[in-house]
Parts: structure tokens; sequence; C-alpha cells
């Protein structure tokens, strides 16, 4: 085991999956005779290290430590053991490392002096620390997004957000700048963050994207492939020590498929013209280039210092800065989208609540509204008909008698009375309500305007066109004991009544309790001059 020629070394075919892996480290390799004092690198799960220093004369001293006894330090994602004492006829250091759950913690094992010569340097941790700021003004719009718009959208940005600042706090070692960890984790925490970054970043662009962007069974493959990354991933994730054969490859095989479902759905979407997507792929290219270059690595297809990850965190900052104006811009869209829709739906609502030909409201609006002005004190049902309509639109044809309608509507309306409500049933026949003093006078005095303004808005009409009008009113007592049709028909005898004793004139009957018999009516004679 001390002799050089038994051992078979070279930088490739990385291995995880074995139950133990070796490391030697040869003393000529030593920079200027500098001793190093402790092993470090990446953070990963594993049962045990031993290291071992060789003498030459074959003399071993060693040093095992187990998982939880590694040190986490602020020089990226990486911990550090204490090496055995090493002497001038030290000519190597072996590490055994049992059960190793990443080729990273293999290929970016390091023996080091100090701790500060590991470190990330001051612009590194700085660059972290804008990147996680950064991080924490999307979490707030994405608040305020979501109070106004609603949009599922907006919590799966939310969560591809928060983890990204898991994996800058965890992957980066900057959280080690502030609390120390155990290894394991560490180990954990990282890659979970990073296929919960990936699994929402599907999540995300399956809703993000405007509706006409992704055909429909795209948008649900993204979902779904969106879940299997959080999910399938973040279970290997968990670096169970039953599952260290296999676990580290099948984490790397099975988050693999997002960044390429990504690729996919971006460019679906650029293809069906979508504006948002310009902005994605925009944002997130840099952040899959880094990605793809931490799998190989991952993958053991190439090794490098874990300083290569400031690549990840450079392109998450970029990303964060544009995904925000993109979700700007389609908050402003959505917002445009919703108040074009509430215009157009308000405007529907107008034109269904409204008589085409008079423009008052219709039997449909009155009927919806009618309690809601019982409440308000709208006291007095007022049913107004025209006399011997039938007779205009005989002699004179349908055209004057539309014209005779539009001025009875007129007339109902133009007394400018805040406190009276005009509704044209249909045909012939008008509703007012009124609330407020006088009610029964006021009233009377629509129906006599009715044949003045009929008269002066429609010439060549052989006889005034009068009005007979059925009114009731409703003492305090007796409001919303009735509903509309109630009133309707008691009304509609009363007019009757009108009409019976002559026409052009008016009948009414006051009520206190509902469902009583019936209270004296009277009846008025009033004739236009």
């Amino acid at each position: 085991m001390t002799a050089a020629q038994a051992w078979t070394c070279y930088a490739g075919d990385w291995r995880a999956d074995q139950p133990v892996a070796w490391l030697r480290f040869d003393a000529a390799a030593w920079k200027n005779g500098a001793v190093p004092r402790y092993f470090y690198s990446r953070t990963a799960r594993h049962q045990r290290i031993t290291l071992t220093a060789v003498d030459a004369n074959g003399t071993l001293r060693s040093r095992s430590y187990a998982e939880a006894e590694g040190e986490a330090f602020a020089a990226g994602p990486v911990f550090r053991l204490a090496l055995p004492d090493i002497t001038p006829d030290t000519r190597m250091i072996i590490a055994r490392i049992e059960r190793p759950h990443s080729i990273p913690l293999l290929t970016e094992a390091r023996l080091i002096r100090h701790s500060e010569s590991a470190a990330r340097t001051q612009l590194e941790m700085m660059v972290l620390a804008i990147v996680l700021g950064m991080l924490v003004l999307p979490l707030l719009f994405d608040f305020n997004f979501f109070l106004v718009l609603q949009e599922r959208f907006v919590l799966f940005h939310a969560l591809m957000v928060t983890g990204m600042m898991g994996y800058v706090l965890f992957a980066g070692g900057l959280i080690s700048a502030f609390v120390t960890l155990p290894v394991a984790l560490l180990a954990v925490l990282a890659p979970l963050s990073w296929a919960i970054g990936c699994g929402a970043a599907l999540l995300f662009l399956s809703g993000f994207l405007e509706p006409a962007a992704l055909a429909p069974k795209v948008r649900r493959f993204m979902f779904w492939a969106g879940c299997w990354t959080i999910a399938v991933p973040g279970l290997f994730s968990l670096q169970l020590h039953a599952t260290q054969s296999f676990d580290d490859l099948a984490y790397f095989v099975s988050i693999t498929p997002a960044a390429f479902i990504v690729c996919f759905g971006i460019a679906h979407a650029l293809l069906r013209g979508s504006r948002s997507a310009r902005f994605i792929a925009v944002a997130w290219a840099p952040l899959i280039a880094a990605s793809m270059e931490r799998l190989a690595r991952g993958l053991g297809l190439h090794s490098g210092p874990s300083s290569l990850d400031l690549m990840m965190f450079v392109a998450t900052g970029i990303e964060v800065v544009i995904i925000s104006l993109a979700i700007a811009d389609r908050f402003l869209a959505i917002r445009q989208e919703r108040d074009a829709a509430l215009t157009e739906a308000k405007m529907l609502e107008q034109i269904s609540a409204r008589d085409s030909l008079t423009g008052l409201m219709n039997r449909r609006a009155i009927e919806a509204r009618f309690d809601e002005l019982l409440t308000q004190g709208f006291d007095t049902f007022a049913l107004v008909d025209l006399d011997r309509f039938k007779a205009i639109n005989d002699l004179h044809g349908h055209q004057v008698g539309d014209a005779a309608l539009i001025a009875c509507a007129g007339a109902l309306r133009a007394s400018g009375d805040r406190d009276a409500v005009a509704v044209r049933l249909g045909g012939e026949e008008f509703v007012v309500l009124l609330r407020g003093p006088r009610s029964l006078e006021r009233a009377e005095a629509l129906r006599q305007a009715i044949p003045i303004r009929i008269a002066a808005e429609v010439p060549g009409l052989q006889l005034p066109v009068t009005a007979s009008m059925g009114v009731v009113v409703v003492e305090e007592a007796g409001r919303q004991a009735m509903a509309f049709a109630e009133f309707y028909a008691r009304a509609d005898a009363l007019m009757y009544e009108a009409k019976a004793a002559g026409r052009n004139r008016l009948a009414y009957e006051r009520l206190t309790v509902f469902r009583s018999a019936p209270a004296a009516r009277q009846s008025s004679a009033d004739r236009a001059a």
C-alpha cells in the first residue's frame, strides 16, 4: 500500500457508487514544502472518513471522523478535517471515504495549511451576498402581485426564488459565515434547494406564459414535469445511506431533463409569438448554461474547483432582474386584459339591464334590484299604461308608436327627481318607483306630463295620448313584505280600475300590512286640460 506503483490514479471515471473510495496525496505535491494541516472537500453525505499519514519507513498515523465531526466553514460549500501528525518523513496522506454520496466530494478534495487559503475571496462573498439580497425583492414583488392578481404562477415564482435563495445560502456556503450547521444538513439542503428551484421553474413556466403560448398538452406536460423534478430528485437529494450506491447518479439523471424541457417549452412559446417567452429566454439562458456545467461536474464528466459555482450565482442574479421585469410586464398585460373584460362585462350588464328603445331600466333589472330599492325607501309603486296605444300603431305605424314611447320615457325622467326610478316593463307599460314626501302627488305630476311631452315631440297625432296609472303606497311597517310580482298585481288591478273609470286618471291604495283585506281605494279624475 505504501508503494506508488500499487496505485492507479487518474483524473477520470470518478465513481461515488462504491462502498469505499480512496484518495492519495503525495508529499511531493505540497507547494514550497508547506506542510498541510487540514483535509477539506465539498459538503456531501458520507459515513466516515479516515485520514492516514504514511511515512517512508511504513509508519502509519490515522485519524477517523464520523460524518457529524466535519466542520463546515465559510469557504464555499466545504468542510474540513484535521490531519494526523505529519513529520519530515511523511510521504503521503491517504483518505479512506466510506459510502461517499457525491463525486465532487472526491474530485474537489484538497489538503490545506490554513483555512484562509481555501476561503472565498471577499469579492466572491460580496457577489453571493448581493445575489441573495436581490432575491429578496422578487419575493416582495410576488407577495404584492399575488394580492392583486391572485394568479397561481406568482406562487410558483415565489417557490422558485425560495429555492434559489436556498441554493445561494447552502451551495454557495454563505450560510457558514453566519451559523455553523452539520455537514449532513448542508449536504442535503444544497441539492434539495436546486431541485425545488428547477421544479418550480417548470411550474412557473407552465402558468406564466400567455394562454395561447403553449398547447394544452405541452402546458400539462411541463406542470407534471415540474412536480416530478421537485419530488424525485428531491428524494435522492436526501442521500440516505440505503440509497448510497445509486442516489448521486439518480439525482443528476432525474433532474437533467428539466433543462431540456424548459428549453423546449421556451422554444415552443417563441414559435407561437409569446412576448413573455422572450424575457424568459434571455433570463434563463445563462442559468441553463451554468446548470449544465454543474451537471457535468456532478456526473464526473469533468472536474473543477467549486469556484466555478460562482457562474451559477451570477447567472441567478441576471435571472432575478430580467424575470422581475417579465412579471411586471405580464402583470400590466393581465391588468389590461382584466380591465377590458370588466369594461365589456359592465357594458353587457348595462345592455342587458336597459331597454333598447327608451334607455330606461328594464323589467329584468328592476326585479333584480327590487328588494334593495325597497330597503332604500322606495315605497311608492306606480304602474303607467298609455291609453289606446294600439290605435296609434294602427293609424300611424309602429315608427310613430315608438316615438310616443320614447317621449313617454322622457317625461318620466325629465323631472330630475333623484327619488324616482323609471322602468319600462314592455309594450306601453312603465313603472315608476318613488320615495320621500308627497310621492302620490309627484306620481300624478309625472302622469300628467306624459301627454304634454308626447304632443310636443310626436306631431300629427289626431288625439292626445293620455296615460292611466295604478299606484300602491306602502307604509313603513309593510316594507319588504311583498315581492315585485305582488306589487305589480295590485298596481295592475288599480290601473285597470282607472281605465274602467274613463282612463286618463290615477287610482291608488295605501298598505300598512300586506296580505290583509284591501284598503279602501280612491280614484281621482284629473283629466288633462
